[in-house]
């Protein structure tokens, strides 16, 4: 649910938040750590622009493999987890071990949820792709089986189960690629909650700080020794330049960056829009 505040501030005057119902305790102890920020920085250089400061966060063990099979688990929990867009669901196995999962939308503290071929047909179950009947919404997909969940994990992203015959599953990813994954790799049935996390609105600047996001400064507004797009007479439209262009020269858009030889090739059978 969103959630506008009244305009005491002009920090909070176009303020959108996200009000959901979410554990206010701490994260389970065993399964948070140290996360180590290289702020953009690599052997002391900066290697990616505009990365810096943030506030202090402990990182939460993602339990992206699900691989406790047939045993059921209780939600204890649905918690925020400063590391990514989407929210957490903690897991109270029946032999007393706790796991953290990313929760689907609408699964909620007290439902129980089960990994494995056996497993039943509802949010939050994990299943494999030759157990899941076609049309069905499914998050946190297998690359390989066993691999883990390496695809669709963003808040309110969800793939489509096209088809499954033969020895691959077809699926339609959230950016309109179809392509094919194996039939023994692991799907979690539902769409990732939290679906309206890009409507939010961060309002002031000292938002963008907390997340660790540095000031991004306009090429145009920059002078000719420090960007292609800077200097000219008044405002000059970046076309006239052959497109844009990134700080170091290179095209910046409509260059494609995919590999022509990429072994995964011949398993996109509909490349994205």
């Amino acid at each position: 649910m969103l959630k506008k505040s009244n305009p005491t501030s002009p920090g909070v005057r176009q303020l959108i938040r996200i009000k959901a119902d979410l554990s206010k305790k701490r994260p389970e102890k065993k399964l948070a750590g140290f996360l180590f920020r290289s702020n953009g920085r690599g052997g002391g250089r900066i290697t990616t622009r505009h990365k810096g400061g943030g506030h202090k966060k402990l990182y939460r063990l993602i339990d992206f493999k699900r691989n406790k099979f047939n045993v059921p688990a209780s939600v204890a929990a649905i918690e925020y987890d400063p590391n990514r867009n989407c929210f957490i669901a903690l897991l109270n196995y029946r032999d007393g071990e706790k796991r953290y999962i990313i929760a689907p939308e609408s699964l909620k503290a007290g439902d129980v949820v089960m990994s494995g071929e056996n497993a039943e047909l509802k949010i939050g179950n994990r299943l494999p792709l030759s157990k899941i009947p076609v049309g069905t919404q499914i998050h946190d997909v297998e690359l390989r089986p066993g691999s883990g969940g390496i695809l669709v994990r963003s808040a309110g992203s969800f793939a489509q189960v096209l088809s499954t015959e033969g020895k691959y599953a077809q699926l339609k990813m959230p950016s309109g690629e179809v392509r094919m994954i194996l039939m023994g790799s692991l799907a979690t049935i539902g769409q990732v909650s939290n679906s309206e996390f890009g409507v939010k609105v961060l309002s002031k600047a000292g938002r963008s700080r907390w997340l660790g996001r540095r000031p991004t400064v306009r090429g145009s507004a920059m002078n000719p020794v420090d960007h292609p797009h800077g200097g000219g007479e008044g405002r000059a439209p970046i076309g006239l330049r052959r497109g844009p262009k990134t700080p170091w020269g290179k095209q910046a858009l409509g260059v494609k960056t995919r590999l022509r030889k990429k072994p995964s090739r011949k398993f996109i059978l509909q490349r994205r829009k």
